[in-house]
């Protein structure tokens, strides 16, 4: 249930910011805002639930920055229509989806993930260990080096 949660909080916030930026200023139509909304949504949630426990919250945001730019940029590209520039708009979304997405990710981190900045994260980097091993030698090594 968290993560249906999860995703619906992502995919309202998207439509949203959406809906300000190419809606009120761009006037693109709804339909086309939702169905851009919705795949942004699902391949940035996916993304998420497998790239931000490994990377932090800052690369992550980096990353639907770069997800959120190319993405409305290639399906505006197609369905939307008029006289104004595809970049700058998904500039402009790209931008304030990607400063949403530092909140949602602490979102995530403190309420969907579970073992996420925990001791028992196999990802914790205090969770390191060094191996240290002898190093194997011919005779011939031996001999040399007691020469």
């Amino acid at each position: 249930m968290k993560y249906i949660s999860a995703f619906l909080i992502k995919f309202v916030f998207t439509t949203g910011i959406l809906w300000i930026t190419l809606g009120m200023i761009f006037n693109i139509s709804f339909s086309n805002l939702l169905l851009t909304s919705l795949i942004l949504t699902a391949v940035a949630f996916a993304g998420d639930m497998l790239i931000l426990p490994r990377i932090g919250n800052v690369a992550a945001a980096v990353g639907d920055f770069a997800l959120a730019y190319v993405g409305i940029w290639g399906i505006g590209s197609f369905l939307f229509e008029g006289v104004f520039s595809v970049d700058a708009a998904a500039l402009i979304a790209a931008f304030l989806i990607s400063i949403s997405e530092l909140f949602y990710h602490r979102y995530l981190r403190n309420f969907v993930f579970d073992h996420v900045d925990k001791k028992e994260n196999h990802f914790n980097p205090d969770n390191m260990q060094t191996e240290i091993s002898e190093e194997f030698h011919d005779e011939k090594d031996k001999n040399r080096s007691s020469e």
